[in-house]
């Protein structure tokens, strides 16, 4: 049965800030093969433009999309090897990240319990590094296979060669577009290294008497935490963090402390530079609860930006530049986004 190649297809259910912009041609893969004979048998839709879409959870969309939008619904997980320590996991590019994260946690398989509750897919997760609570996916990745666009050959990237950085990697940059991520390999431990000293993690853990926690323990505190904090998409259109926590020099930071205390901020490991979270920056200027139009940023957290309903991308897009205008105003610090605008 032939791949099913649909025309003029919205993609308001798509992106998790539900954002109503049309593609052209929108079309469902489940393997590599089906990416591979798409393209060989399909060229001329690809002449247009082509692009992948995962969750749809790290993305702005500002206009309707020519040529091609290939969703990734490749699915399984595998155990492809063990030892006394570790064992290595495979899953599908299209699985659900926290999915994949519940389903290590179930099993008793460390390292991923941190990254509970981050929407997207496990094939975007290496492309923008994601991370939260101190740890990133770099922490864990093994490597990852994907399909070169151009030559339909299967690629395989280790840790070093997808050059990870924060919310970075080389698929956001020297490989952007280039190519289809199929399937993930993570190394976990069995024996776990618990990580709570980030946020709110120990805070919830004492207020449910957990003093030795395990690794679902310290998952459930984290989709706690996230859910009181972040709105659902199903709710209220969003992205999670629009903007990453900008990082800025001993200097320029010590001025920062002298000018206003209590600004919160973090070390950077292997770094004399300064961490300051975003979302404090962006209240402090003011920001935190604004509304224009269907366009707004939360009331609860101001580093995420949201859709009431009928927003369309290149408002939020204004908004996000005049927030960036405030802080550099009153900060001196240039924000960046995390979000993928597009």
């Amino acid at each position: 049965m032939g791949l099913d190649i649909q025309q003029n297809i919205s993609l308001k259910p798509y992106n998790t800030f539900g954002l109503d912009v049309l593609a052209d041609n929108f079309v469902r893969i489940n393997s590599a093969q089906d990416f591979i004979d798409l393209k060989k048998n399909h060229q001329k839709l690809f002449e247009k433009g082509l692009f992948i879409l995962g969750g749809g959870s790290n993305l702005l969309l500002t206009h309707d999309v020519s040529g091609i939008v290939i969703k990734n619904e490749i699915l399984g997980i595998e155990k492809v090897k063990e030892s006394d320590e570790f064992v290595w996991l495979e899953a599908g590019g299209g699985v659900v990240w926290h999915d994949f994260v519940q389903f290590t946690v179930d099993n008793h398989w460390a390292g991923l319990e941190n990254l509970s509750l981050i929407p997207g897919t496990v094939g975007a997760a290496p492309m923008q590094n994601i991370g939260a609570y101190g740890v990133e996916i770099k922490d864990c990745f093994e490597s990852l296979d994907a399909v070169n666009i151009n030559s339909l050959e299967i690629e395989k990237f280790n840790g070093a060669q997808c050059q990870f950085g924060y919310r970075e990697s080389y698929f956001k940059r020297g490989g952007k577009g280039q190519y289809l991520i199929t399937k993930v390999c993570f190394k976990l431990r069995k024996k776990a290294e618990i990580s709570t000293s980030y946020g709110a993690i120990q805070e919830v853990l004492k207020q449910k008497n957990i003093s030795n926690p395990e690794i679902k323990d310290v998952s459930q505190a984290i989709i706690e935490i996230r859910k009181s904090k972040l709105p659902d998409p199903k709710d209220i259109g969003n992205s999670g963090s629009f903007f990453k926590n900008p990082t800025v020099s001993k200097e320029l930071a010590d001025k920062l402390k002298l000018n206003f205390p209590g600004i919160p901020s973090y070390a950077v490991e292997g770094s004399s530079d300064v961490k300051f979270p975003a979302g404090w920056l962006i209240e402090k200027s003011g920001w935190k609860g604004f509304r224009k139009g269907d366009a707004g940023v939360h009331a609860k957290q101001a580093l995420v930006l949201v859709n009431y309903g009928m927003a369309k991308g290149k408002e939020i897009v204004e908004l996000s530049e005049e927030i960036k205008k405030s802080v550099w105003n009153m900060f001196g610090i240039q924000l960046e986004t995390e979000v993928n605008i597009m």
